[in-house]
């Protein structure tokens, strides 16, 4: 079943009009979650995400948007569906139809889609540099919207080329994130990951990794500018998302990384997953 703005439907007798905006101008947002049947895990990181966003599109905030009530309806919408250990949601907002690239309001509808979530992590991991397109640094760059032409081109540049994942770069030629992802770098006790000024999402399992370094002594965590060169260099590469939580990188070009610090972050957001009201 899907939610449309709180109504359960069946997903084949829904359909989107030919005047939707997200279809036509890429005129939506989306939050990708994971959630078990009772618990939407980092619900309100999502949340407080997706209204930063909303305001920055200058979409209308509907009064009923409260964290609880968007909290219910992807609860409503999961107990749907059959059992299962996690679920991946993807929650859309989308300015309601019509207009050209000037909406005829700032009001919008929401969409909820569910399914069963069965990823496993991967023992080899293996990425290379994207160079075609550039995603351009900018605050606008760090915004969830339906506009992911560069992150498809690069997912289908990864397929052809037997890689899991492809490192975008900015005009600047720096590192910015994965296609489906935030990266993370350790060279000796020095983790960097790019900045959100280099163009990256401002992912929530990024936001968990750094808060768990920073209460580290051992470690240091620098948000900065990173080259392609760097990547090679570093002892260890991981990745970051709300679905895969941390996912290890094993080789990038010729370089084989070690894994065992990326291992220990990893546990220890499966643990925030659990733990984390």
């Amino acid at each position: 079943m899907l939610n449309f703005n709180g109504d359960l439907l069946v997903e084949e007798n829904f359909q989107l009009s030919s005047k939707n905006r997200g279809f036509k101008y890429g005129d939506a947002l989306f939050e990708t979650i994971k959630s078990t049947k009772t618990k939407v895990i980092f619900w309100e990181d999502h949340y407080f995400r997706l209204m930063s966003s909303m305001r920055m599109l200058r979409m209308k905030i509907p009064m009923k948007f409260t964290l609880e009530y968007l909290e219910q309806e992807i609860l409503k919408t999961i107990s749907t569906h059959n059992d299962a250990t996690f679920y991946r949601v993807r929650l859309n907002i989308y300015r309601k139809d019509g207009g050209f690239y000037t909406p005829i309001t700032n009001e919008v509808d929401f969409l909820i889609e569910v399914s069963t979530l069965n990823y496993q992590t991967k023992s080899d991991y293996f990425i290379d540099l994207y160079k075609d397109f550039y995603n351009y640094s900018g605050l606008l760059s760090t915004v969830k919207t339906t506009n992911r032409m560069l992150n498809t081109l690069a997912s289908i540049y990864a397929k052809e080329n037997g890689l899991d994942n492809c490192v975008l770069i900015n005009e600047n030629k720096g590192v910015v994130e994965v296609a489906n992802g935030n990266i993370f770098i350790l060279t000796g006790n020095v983790i960097k990951t790019p900045a959100l000024t280099e163009g990256c999402i401002k992912g929530i399992i990024r936001k968990k990794v750094i808060e768990i370094i920073l209460k580290n002594s051992d470690y240091s965590i620098e948000e900065t500018t990173i080259s392609p060169f760097e990547i090679q260099k570093a002892d260890e590469v991981f990745i970051t998302n709300a679905i895969i939580g941390v996912q290890p990188v094993t080789n990038y070009k010729k370089k084989i990384f070690g894994t065992y610090f990326s291992e220990k972050i990893q546990k220890s957001i499966q643990i925030l997953e659990i733990t984390t009201i």
